[in-house]
């Protein structure tokens, strides 16, 4: 049996909306699909403002210029994350301060953030990994000590929560993904949400390639022109309409997605127990949406030989980041605060497996060839 690492989901009504969105003669940005999303995310997420993107490297290129970020501005962040997190603030001359992650969640440490603050540090950028909270209430409670703001990057959270707070709205900004793989797809998209009210409008303006076009249907001025930095950030209409029947199936999507994650989580709990493998931790405070499911294996030889065997078994593992602080850009561009060790673990020994929806006998076959896998060796 062939297992692929993803097989991006789609139903009957994604088609029915994009020939919609045909129909329509509307297939640019800022149209009815894009607006019913943006309304769904904001119900969801009880942000200020959603705005829909091609991507969450875009909202977060938009979070970078609304936390005014300029050459030299610190940006406290994780070094196991996806390069974005990184580049978003970096394109703006800001300087990101890598911290090392609990060995738990794979999150930021939030007992090491106040360490890395000097008088430069501008925000502090959270990574929800897999769809797991971070410690958001000591992240926030450190950037209101410090004047700092708080950027989650929520590309693998949607539909998550901290404390039955979603995620993407507990910090100022936040960026949502939605690309192929993750639980809410349109091939390749994203999100931005506002929580703060004083950056809404302005985080429009960006949106609309630094114009004050929204202001000008709402009749606030008498014409639109450039008033702001900008650019083209926004999702095409055929993004949106695929993405809004994705979001009228969300619940079913997500259910579907945590029974496989929980099969995986019972069926592996054994070789846990054996010490070959660990599984992931989710703290009892967050609710996650079974974005992925990862094993730590003991060593980097480990792991590759892991994933190796499972290949032969017919099933796709594959390793995630390297970590950004070791990166020719990262040395470049950033700096490391202490000891990254957890770090170093998560992105020499972490591997993920076959995680999307209607998986059925394919679990079974990805739980049976781990364990043979390890036993193997």
């Amino acid at each position: 049996m062939r297992v692929p690492f993803n097989r991006p989901d789609a139903s009957d009504r994604e088609f029915v909306y994009l020939r919609r969105a045909q129909a329509q003669s509307h297939l640019s940005g800022d149209g009815p699909f894009t607006k019913d999303c943006q309304r769904w995310l904001e119900r969801q997420t009880g942000a200020r403002q959603a705005l829909l993107t091609h991507s969450a490297t875009a909202a977060l290129e938009i979070c970078a210029i609304l936390a005014d970020i300029g050459p030299g501005d610190e940006i406290i962040m994780p070094s196991f994350t996806f390069v974005a997190t990184a580049s978003a603030f970096v394109l703006r001359g800001g300087v990101p301060v890598f911290v090392d992650i609990r060995p738990d969640t794979q999150n930021i440490d939030e007992e090491r953030i106040e360490a890395a603050i000097t008088d430069r540090t501008k925000a502090i950028v959270v990574v929800h990994y897999a769809g797991i909270a971070a410690e958001m209430d000591s992240i926030c409670a450190i950037a209101e000590r410090h004047g700092l703001m708080v950027v989650e990057d929520a590309a693998q959270a949607a539909m998550s929560s901290y404390k039955e707070r979603p995620l993407g709205s507990i910090g100022d900004l936040a960026a949502i993904s939605f690309h192929e793989t993750k639980v809410l797809h349109c091939g390749e998209g994203g999100a931005l949400l506002v929580t703060r009210p004083d950056l809404v409008e302005r985080a429009r303006v960006l949106w609309d390639k630094g114009t004050n076009r929204s202001a000008f249907f709402r009749g606030d001025v008498d014409k639109y022109t450039w008033v702001d930095l900008g650019s083209s950030y926004q999702a095409s209409e055929l993004n949106a309409a695929f993405l809004k029947a994705q979001f009228e199936q969300a619940e079913a999507i997500l259910a579907d997605r945590m029974r496989v994650w929980d099969a995986y989580h019972e069926g592996l709990a054994p070789l846990e127990e054996r010490g070959l493998l660990r599984r992931p931790v989710v703290p009892s405070e967050c609710r996650h949406n079974a974005n992925l499911y990862y094993v730590l294996l003991r060593t980097k030889e480990a792991r590759d030989r892991f994933i190796d065997a499972l290949g032969r078994r017919g099933v796709t593992g594959v390793f995630h980041y390297v970590p950004l602080h070791d990166s020719p850009a990262g040395l470049r561009y950033g700096r490391s605060e202490g000891s990254l060790a957890a770090t170093r673990i998560a992105g020499e020994c972490l591997v993920r497996l076959p995680l999307w929806r209607g998986m059925t006998k394919e679990v079974d076959h990805v739980i049976a060839s781990v364990a043979a896998a390890l036993e193997s060796h």
